[in-house]
């Protein structure tokens, strides 16, 4: 075993091309540049982005398509920011490749890639991502006839104790100690004060409330019960494939039954490049069930499968023109159709929320303000739809599911039988032996979960 001798080495001044390490090869990062490049990825954003760009003078500026292409890397490795992004780029040789960038070049800077989504507009966003779906359009991936819609809460990157007054600016210590000696407590400590403030009733509100550094975010209770400052993303689903038709990010304090118009919105206006007809079907959850929502579809036309809550005999005096729609949906809910729609929500709908916030890092954003928010998740969200072309064709989604796989990846992407299809003889005649047949049943490579 030989040890490393501790002495400093002088560089050579010349080395050989030959010589230089190359760059490791990524089974999924090159087929996704495959898929980017076959469409004309850079040059088509390069034309979207052209009025941001003049002259050569000033900052040295990040490409667009270099730009778009990191923060792809952010939903595939998990990256929650853009520092982070610009870290793990610069670490990565694999990624460096990915972004074309030579070992003797400097990779973006974390500033650089904040500085040009600032000047990027939040519509140059949604054209990437709707660019995206006549990917999967073309793929057979998308149909756009039957959406469902769900909503998740989003931790923002502001403090609760932060908090100032709407009206007058005052913080929410002040505010409190303000109260506590209107209440006879004089020079309360902060325990007291603590426990003066758990006795209160309706303590925040969004109309008396504001974070000054983030005014979009709201007041809200999570899924976990904690309240904190939060933003609601509200997703509309393809059931033919999973896709993401359209991403909204809304205040958290609006009901589903306000917010589910915009969506849709959304939704129909991406679909109407789909198919002629639009979006023919909505499947939600019993929140979003309302005599205005199924009146609004109804007028659209749009079938809704929506399950109603529990509210006991309706009094229809002055609603005449709800009483209609609410029954036709009751109809379509309790039908076998509603039943396999639903369950298809539950799965799909579920599996974007992880995949964007869990294993995504979105679940709290480390940026501030609606449009900036919105222009990250809208590219994780082409990230999302991009995941479902790989997953057809490599077998995966992520980088992460080619763990463990790499016998198997290597031989689709280079036409040689897989690590499985070179031993199932062997085990079909092990199994003859014992006198157990194996049933070997393969799924096929399509219907795989993401990495």
């Amino acid at each position: 075993m030989g040890t490393r001798k501790r002495r400093e080495r002088q560089q050579q001044l010349w080395v050989a091309a030959s010589d230089i390490v190359e760059t490791p090869a990524n089974a999924f990062y090159d087929r996704l540049n495959e898929i980017l490049d076959k469409r004309d990825f850079d040059r088509r954003v390069e034309q979207l982005c052209r009025r941001y760009y003049q002259g050569p003078l000033g900052r040295p500026s990040i490409p667009p398509g270099t730009y778009f292409r990191m923060l792809l890397i952010g939903y595939f490795e998990g990256l929650d920011s853009e520092r982070g992004i610009a870290w793990r780029t610069a670490d990565s040789l694999s990624l460096r490749k990915f972004l074309s960038y030579a070992l003797d070049e400097q990779t973006p800077d974390h500033s650089s890639v904040s500085r040009t989504r600032r000047l990027f507009w939040l519509t140059t966003h949604k054209a990437v991502f709707r660019w995206v779906l006549k990917i999967l359009l073309e793929e057979g991936l998308l149909k756009g006839q039957t959406v469902s819609v769900d909503a998740t809460t989003l931790e923002a990157n502001a403090a609760l104790r932060s908090i100032v007054r709407r009206d007058s600016g005052q913080r929410y210590e002040e505010y409190l100690q303000q109260l506590a000696s209107a209440a006879g407590i004089e020079n309360p400590t902060r325990e007291q004060l603590g426990r003066f403030d758990r006795k209160r009733k309706k303590k925040t509100s969004n109309r008396d409330w504001k974070h000054p550094h983030d005014p979009d975010a709201r007041i809200t209770r999570m899924k976990d019960g904690r309240t904190h400052l939060a933003y609601k993303a509200e997703h509309a689903v393809d059931l033919s494939s999973g896709a993401l038709l359209a991403v909204t990010l809304q205040p958290a304090d609006e009901g589903d039954t306000t917010t589910i118009q915009r969506t849709l919105a959304e939704a129909q206006e991406a679909a109407q490049g789909i198919n002629e007809r639009g979006v023919e079907e909505t499947v939600t959850d019993k929140g979003y069930h309302s005599g205005g929502v199924l009146k609004k579809l109804h007028g659209q036309g749009v079938r809704s499968y929506i399950p109603e809550p529990e509210r006991g005999r309706r009094n229809w005096q002055g609603k005449q023109a709800e009483q209609q729609p609410v029954y036709a949906n009751r109809r379509r809910v309790r039908g076998d159709r509603s039943k396999r729609l639903q369950k298809l929500r539950c799965e799909l709908t579920e599996r974007s929320f992880a995949h964007l916030y869990e294993t995504g890092g979105m679940r709290r954003v480390q940026l501030k303000g609606r449009e900036n928010i919105l222009k990250r998740l809208l590219i994780h969200a082409a990230g999302f739809n991009l995941a479902l072309v790989m997953r057809k064709m490599l077998g995966v989604g992520k980088p992460r599911g080619l763990q463990g796989r790499n016998g198997a990846c290597s031989g689709l992407r280079f036409g040689l039988p897989s690590v499985w299809e070179c031993f199932r003889p062997w085990i079909a005649a092990l199994g003859s032996r014992l006198n157990a047949p194996f049933v070997l049943a393969r799924r096929p490579v399509s219907s795989r979960a993401a990495g």
